[in-house]
């Protein structure tokens, strides 16, 4: 990266830049590999935040599925993780996961799962799991929750044959309101479902498998206890990536912790954080960890430099992690602060391998919040920080409670937002959708066709707030 004017002088969020257009010879958006450089196996540098109200099964097959990774919250119990390590390792990697209920179950029961998945539509199965009919809200107009599915669903069911190639099931749902349809085996069994638009999109993201085939997901460790003995466990449970996390990464705990399940595994790729330095950067990669993250203070739910004046502007503290990682041949992620797809590319182009989303995924389908109504009748989910009363709460329950009425003492984020389901982008994979093609476009700008060359040839420049409101589109949320 080259930075377009002399040292500012002051440190530099995503707001205070901006990326140049290069000479490129990059002929199409399609032509840009977005595979991470930092050889976790990620084909999109999309991590999800290990944030309770965010990261669940369902957000970690979806994400996989497309090529990145979700990190699941260190507070899970391990008996509950192995369970959810497990369902996610049996996801198909093409194939989405389908609601299934039988002809008998009601339309309160189908209410209340179909906002779970974005395909929005529950297969009615027989005793043997083949496919009766398909029920959409739609169905449920003019009935009551108590009413049998049998009596509603649509028994035009059209079916998928297992096996066909993506190209030929999009053109199998050539109609566009032909919503979620089964995937069968030979003896006629649900496997999945897919929609036409999920079939565009395998097309287009490879999934993110470990090297049986299976999707991706990673675990966040804490560094308090053993956390030699959990990465062990989890690493058992063939979890792909380890990530030791802790709001104050440059600490000798967190030090001593890398280096004690750096012995304990080594062969499972660790990320740890966070941290905004050169000094943390280096101190984490000689303790043992492969990536570092950086950022502290820019979440959407975190409220630490508000209450500790504690913290760094995201661009800069990518722009020196970054380099003393490169420096020792390592990798950092980027954690926190991206509300704009340009802020992505900014992010990698300042040297980022990967980047973290918390906030800006909270509000989707995916998200391992309950899908709540508001008396308007728009849907929402709760979200919440990792270091607020509420998440501190759920991590120590199993602590004294004179322990725990201390620690919630000390807060430093949001215990309770809104966060609305956006109806033209409800699911995940819309919004993963918005960051990519965002993302494609700043590396034809750039000349870039993958995420190295874009660090390599960006050309990045200072510009004042009237310069960063001057790009923003009239009449919308931008």
């Amino acid at each position: 990266m080259r930075m377009l004017h002399s040292d500012p002088g002051h440190d530099l969020t995503y707001s205070d830049v901006f990326m140049v257009p290069s000479l490129s010879q990059v002929g199409s958006r399609l032509d840009v590999d977005l595979t991470t450089p930092d050889g976790i196996g990620t084909h999109i540098p999309v991590v999800v935040s290990n944030m309770t109200a965010v990261a669940g099964r369902r957000m970690a097959e979806t994400v996989a599925r497309r090529g990145g990774l979700t990190v699941l919250p260190q507070d899970i119990p391990l008996d509950v993780v192995s369970l959810v390590v497990s369902y996610v390792k049996g996801r198909h990697p093409v194939y989405e996961t389908p609601i299934t209920l039988t002809p008998h179950d009601t339309i309160g029961d189908a209410l209340g799962l179909i906002h779970k998945r974005a395909h929005e539509a529950v297969i009615v199965v027989d005793g043997d799991e083949r496919p009766l009919g398909v029920f959409t809200e739609d169905d449920a107009a003019g009935f009551d929750r108590f009413t049998q599915l049998h009596a509603v669903m649509n028994t035009d069911v059209q079916t998928i044959a297992a096996g066909r190639e993506p190209d030929a099931v999009f053109e199998q749902l050539s109609d566009p309101r032909s919503g979620a349809v089964p995937v069968v085996d030979d003896e006629g069994r649900v496997l999945g479902v897919m929609t036409r638009t999920g079939a565009l999109r395998s097309m287009i993201y490879p999934p993110a498998v470990d090297n049986r085939g299976r999707l991706m997901l990673a675990v966040a460790v804490g560094i308090n206890g053993d956390p030699a003995t959990k990465a062990k466990a989890l690493a058992a449970m063939d979890v792909d990536v380890l990530v030791l996390d802790t709001a104050h990464g440059h600490q000798q705990r967190m030090l001593d912790a890398v280096a004690a399940v750096r012995s304990a595994v080594p062969d499972v790729p660790l990320v740890a954080g966070n941290v905004v330095t050169s000094a943390g950067t280096r101190q984490l990669i000689e303790a043992g960890a492969d990536v570092v993250k950086v950022g502290v203070g820019p979440g959407a739910m975190c409220t630490t430099r508000m209450m500790t004046g504690v913290g760094r502007p995201q661009f800069s503290a990518i722009v020196e992690c970054a380099d003393e990682a490169a420096r020792l041949e390592k990798h950092v992620w980027a954690d926190g602060g991206v509300r704009f797809p340009r802020d992505v590319a900014l992010a990698l182009a300042g040297g980022a391998a990967n980047v973290m989303f918390g906030s800006w995924l909270a509000g989707t389908y995916e998200s391992a919040a309950d899908t709540l109504r508001d008396l308007d009748g728009r849907l929402y989910k709760e979200g919440f920080g990792m270091a607020s009363n509420r998440a501190v709460k759920n991590r120590t329950r199993a602590e004294a409670d004179v322990v725990r009425a201390k620690k919630e003492l000390f807060e430093e984020g949001i215990s309770a937002s809104r966060m609305y389901l956006d109806p033209e982008r409800p699911g995940v994979e819309d919004i993963i959708d918005q960051i990519v093609a965002g993302l494609r476009s700043s590396c034809t700008y750039a000349g870039a066709s993958t995420i190295a060359e874009l660090h390599e040839r960006a050309v990045v420049g200072v510009q004042s707030h009237a310069g960063y409101d001057e790009g923003r589109p009239l009449g919308t949320s931008w």
